[in-house]
């Protein structure tokens, strides 16, 4: 892995690791969904991209989570498949969030940044507890990692690179 592949989170599979058609890669990608991640996966085509990755800040069952956790951030991953070099593209995004009575409120940020994005927002909440007791109400971390690490797994098993676009078109 060179300096511009750290740069840009660029991960490559193991060289004997048998490369898999787009629509197997996809597939994979989208398997990861599941009711219990704060994540989803979504396919990307009214966005020119093929997959979207992000909190499911919207969802009914996650977003009062996400306001009691305070998220001012809201990360997501756009991917796009190169079959010819067997490589998923991808560049991230971030939105600021403002809350309103518990619901959220999506803006686009006023920063762009370029190359992938790390970050990391955690918390836990003390109060009274049902019990009548002090005690932790809720914890919570939200990591870029728990969206980006499972789906960059599943990319390198099926043969393929996942390379973060810092500049130009994915």
């Amino acid at each position: 892995m060179g300096l511009w592949d750290k740069l840009t989170g660029t991960e490559r599979p193991a060289h004997d690791v048998p490369k898999l058609s787009a629509d197997e890669v996809r597939e994979r990608i989208l398997a990861l969904n599941r009711p219990t991640a704060p994540y989803q996966i979504i396919d990307g085509s009214a966005e020119g991209v093929d997959l979207i990755a992000e909190w499911k800040i919207v969802d009914a069952q996650w977003y009062e989570i996400f306001a009691k956790a305070g998220l001012e951030k809201v990360f997501r991953i756009r991917m796009k498949f190169d079959p010819n070099d067997h490589e998923v593209r991808t560049k991230d995004e971030e939105f600021e969030v403002s809350w309103e009575a518990g619901v959220p409120t999506l803006s686009l940020s006023a920063s762009k940044k370029m190359g992938q994005t790390t970050s990391f927002q955690f918390g836990t909440r003390y109060g009274f507890t049902e019990e009548f007791r002090p005690g932790e109400i809720y914890s919570y971390r939200f990591s870029t990692g728990e969206i980006k690490d499972p789906i960059q797994d599943v990319v390198k098993e099926c043969g393929w690179t996942w390379k973060g676009v810092a500049f130009g078109k994915l």
